[in-house]
Formats: structure tokens, sequence, C-alpha cells
């Protein structure tokens, strides 16, 4: 009989055939998640992007053009403020794309999924730099900020399913590698684009066009060969050596059936983790955004060995704890960066919901620790303690996804994760307003710069609380809710009649020689630790002027 042939996005042709090697799907996560894992890092546009026209000075906008005339105006310059929407816009299409196309992720698989995403977001940037060029707003909204959001929504989640099917064993392990992908995103672009301006720059034009296109272009390539490197396991597979545990011995809280998507919102368990994540998320991300004016506000001249408040520091001054606050902004991006892999890996011995007690109780005792620390000119304490929150903050998304397949199963953990990630622009907006309108309330009342932030920190310590009451109530998922067995095959991938466990494909006759398949693995994972490992190199040279 002549073998079934599907078309080349189908998901029936991306299953593994014997002697695939499971570590060659990470690093396909890693190639996407990497690039457009730049969304964090957009901001180094912003500064060139408000001088496209004036090149060395940016062209003011009178004052009777508002936000609307800015989007179509051609006469004078962009505002940072203005800007700053398209950021927001990729994270509010992030979790909207994620929650809408989620089920259809499942179904399509994460190849046509990956594909999508990359078509989205390096169209939306070919789009976005047309934008720059015509100098319309408008088309760099919908190009990035729309367009490429989707882009970030479909990226974003695609290897979730794929990596804890591969790795039952070690599923925060898998997933935090990915996600640590997207925390690491922005330290490979950033320094990139940098460099990219800077060569494409000239008297008439600050380069981000050019830029656009040329990142656009390699984002393509990488993560059209993430993409197209993605397989999926037969049904029943698991890895050699291990056996699901059996029924009598197995943790309550980690389920071997499975949710239908469908059903998830009407589970409280779902609206639980909901707020888990959303207060884990509102109290590190408000952190983020104003890290850098923190550090100067509170220390002011300690940064540099004297004894000023921030008001009192000269134009000089300013300058050069600016730099040292820049350090201290990278320090936290490595701390974000490294715990998503630590706690997410941690956690498949500790256990999900133990993990997420010690980020609230620990963030917890953190923020309050941070007023005195600062009183007292605790500069190590005072840091050390916001890196372990941003360390728990990137290991709190790295985990959640492993917490779904836990409660929920494995069958439809992407789109599940798709529809969570609502939480993360309910919370992209709660934390930083939190943190933002209780400085500028705290500054109008007349408190000293140094003290403006001890309010703000009671409460994100109070979101960790109700975070903690939120994860302390979650129990086993109800047996009513899950699928039975007809519901089951009406969902899984139709394929070859399969044995009642596929075991690896290390103890199967190999379909490639050992060598072959290690060489392709050296090389996959090469492809993402390099420029990953020279995005670390830039950004340790930042951390260098923190300590220097």
């Amino acid at each position: 009989m002549m073998p079934t042939t599907y078309p080349f996005l189908d998901k029936k042709r991306i299953i593994a055939e014997a002697g695939f090697n499971r570590w060659l799907v990470p690093p396909a996560a890693l190639a996407i998640h990497l690039c457009i894992g730049m969304a964090y890092g957009f901001s180094v546009f912003w500064l060139p992007l408000s001088k496209a026209i004036g090149i060395k000075d940016s062209v003011a906008c009178p004052p009777e053009v508002g936000f609307f005339q800015e989007l179509f105006t051609t006469t004078c310059d962009w505002k940072i403020s203005t800007l700053g929407w398209m950021y927001t816009l990729f994270f509010v299409f992030l979790g909207s794309s994620a929650a809408v196309w989620g089920g259809w992720l499942e179904h399509a698989g994460p190849r046509k999924a990956g594909v999508v995403s990359a078509c989205c977001w390096c169209g939306g940037m070919l789009l976005s730099a047309l934008g720059i060029y015509l100098h319309q707003f408008w088309l760099m909204l919908l190009g990035s900020g729309v367009i490429g959001g989707m882009g970030l929504g479909l990226g974003y989640i695609s290897p979730v399913s794929t990596l804890i099917k591969w790795f039952p064993d070690r599923r925060g392990m898998a997933t935090g590698m990915a996600i640590m992908g997207f925390g690491g995103g922005a330290m490979i672009g950033s320094p990139l684009a940098t460099e990219l301006m800077k060569f494409f720059a000239s008297p008439s034009d600050v380069g981000v066009m050019a830029t656009f296109i040329s990142m656009a272009t390699i984002y393509f390539v990488f993560m059209m060969a993430g993409a197209l490197g993605y397989r999926i396991p037969p049904e029943n597979w698991q890895p050699a050596g291990w056996t699901a545990p059996a029924k009598q011995n197995r943790n309550r809280m980690i389920t071997p059936h499975h949710v239908h998507v469908k059903n998830v919102f009407k589970i409280k368990q779902f609206w639980l983790l909901w707020g888990v994540l959303c207060m884990n998320v509102s109290a590190g991300i408000g952190v983020i955004g104003m890290s850098s004016p923190m550090l100067q506000e509170v220390f002011g001249g300690q940064l540099i060995g004297i004894s000023k408040t921030y008001g009192e520091l000269d134009k000089s001054q300013l300058a050069a704890i600016a730099a040292i606050a820049a350090g201290f902004t990278a320090l936290l991006s490595l701390f974000n960066i490294g715990g998503r892999f630590f706690w997410a890996s941690l956690s498949d011995k500790m256990g999900r919901k133990v993990t997420f007690i010690v980020f609230f109780v620990l963030g917890g005792l953190l923020y309050l620790s941070i007023p005195s620390s600062a009183a007292s000119g605790n500069k190590l304490l005072f840091v050390g303690a916001f890196c372990l929150i941003l360390s728990m903050y990137g290991g709190g998304f790295a985990t959640i996804p492993a917490y779904l397949a836990d409660l929920f199963g494995t069958l439809n953990v992407g789109a599940i994760h798709g529809r969570l990630l609502t939480a993360w622009a309910t919370a992209g907006i709660l934390g930083p307003v939190i943190v933002n309108y209780m400085r500028e309330y705290q500054l109008s009342i007349g408190l000293p710069r140094e003290q403006v932030y001890n309010q703000t920190m009671m409460i994100l310590a109070g979101m960790l609380m109700l975070g903690l009451l939120c994860n302390l109530l979650v129990r086993p998922v109800a047996e009513k809710w899950f699928m039975n067995e007809e519901q089951l095959l009406a969902e899984q991938t139709p394929q070859q009649p399969a044995p009642a466990v596929v075991i690896a494909a290390e103890t199967q006759a190999a379909a490639q020689p050992k060598a072959l398949a290690i060489a392709l693995a050296v090389l996959a994972w090469a492809g993402v630790v390099i420029p990953l490992s020279w995005g670390i190199y830039k950004t340790a040279l930042n951390v260098s002027k923190f300590f220097s």
C-alpha cells in the first residue's frame, strides 16, 4: 500500500518517526520565541523615531495636533508617548489572539501556527517600515501593533502543548526553556537594532526603516526554521525509561485525563489560575516599567558616592546615575530570564502549587522589606530583593503552562494557555497604572522622591497575597469536566493505529545514523545558543556599569 501523503503544513505530516530526537524540539521553539521576544525591546526605536523628520532634533507638532491627527501627519515628528501605543497593542493583541486562535492552533498543529506567526510578526515589521517611509503612524500601529501582535500570540503559545507532550517527565523544564526565549528576545534584538541603526543612519535618515527591513528578514529565516523544525510525538508516546505513575501513586494535582477547551471558562480552577497569573504579573510588570527611575529617585547621589538627593543633582550627575540605573535594569532582565528556566525546572520537583506559594510568600516579604532597605541606604538588599522578585515574575510565566497541563491534561493545553493569557493583558494595564499613578499621587502631596514608592510596595505585596489566596484554593478538577473516550477520539490527530504505549524513539530502530542525529541536535542548539550568548554578553556589559 502506498503511504498517505499530507499537505506540507498539515499536522499529520509532522508526527515524528522512529529515531527522532526530542531534544530537537526545544531549539525550534527557542528560534521563534527569541525573535518575537523583541517586542520587549521595541523601546530602543522610540527616540530615533521621534526624530524621523528632524533627524538631529524632533520637529514638534503644533499644540492643536492631537493623537488622531498624529496618526496621519507628515509634517512633524511623533511623540514618544504616541509611539508607546505600539508597545501597548503588542500585548493586547498577544493575549486576545492567543485566546481566540488557541483552539485552532491545537487542531492545525505547531508548524502551521509557527509559519503564520512568522508571516504576521515579520510582515508587520515590513508594514511598519512602509509606515516610517510614508511617515504614517497608523500603518505602524496596524503593522507591528495589530498584525505583529497576532503573530506574538500564536508564536508564544505554539510550542507549549508540543513541548509538554515531548517532556511528560519534565513539563516545567520544557516550558521554561521555550518561555525563557521570549524573555531573552530583547537581549538579542535591542543591541542588534542599535548596531543596525548606527550602520544605516545618515545625515538624512535615522536608519530605523532599513533596520526594520533587515530584522524582519533575519527573523523570518529563524522563525521559519523553527516552525519547520517542529515535530509532535505519536499518540501514547513516552520517553525511554519513564512510565506514568500508577493510579494509586499518582499526584492528585496531576491528571491523566483531558478537559475540552470549550468548557474551561466554566471551571473554577481556570479562574483561580487566572487570578494567580494576573496578580503575579501585575506585581512584577509594574516594577519593570519603573525600575530605572525608581533606583535613581530612591538613592540619588548615593549611587555615585555623594550625599545628595535626586532633586539636588546637576545635569552631569543625573547622567551618571542614569547610566548606573541602566545597568540595574539590565541586571533585572537577566534574573527575569534565568528565573523562567530555574523556577519552572524546580517546579518539576516541588510541584506547581508549592512553587507559586513560594512566589507569593517570598515575593510579599521582599516587597515589604524594600522601604526599610531604601531608608537605610542598603543598595545590596534593595537590588537583591528586586532581582529575586523579577526571577519569580519570569518563573510564573514559565511555570503556569505546566500547572495548566497538570490540572486540565495535555491535549488542549495550548488553547487553554491562550485563554489564560488574557490575565497577562489585564496585568499589563493594572500593574503599571498602580505604580505610575501612586508615584504621581505621592509626589503631588509633597512626599520626597526617595519615599514615593513605599506605599506602592505595600500595595504590590497585598496583590501577591490575593494571588496566594487564589493558589491555595486550587484543587483537582472534578471528574465531570474530563472528556470521555468518544470525545478524545474526535479530538486526537488521526494517524495509523498505534500500540497501547509507544516507547521512546531511542529504544526503537533508528531512522537515521546516531552520529547524524547528534550532529543535527548540536547544530540546532548552536543556532539559538550563539545569538543568545551574544545577547547575554551585551547585557552583562550594561550590568558591569552598575557594579563599577
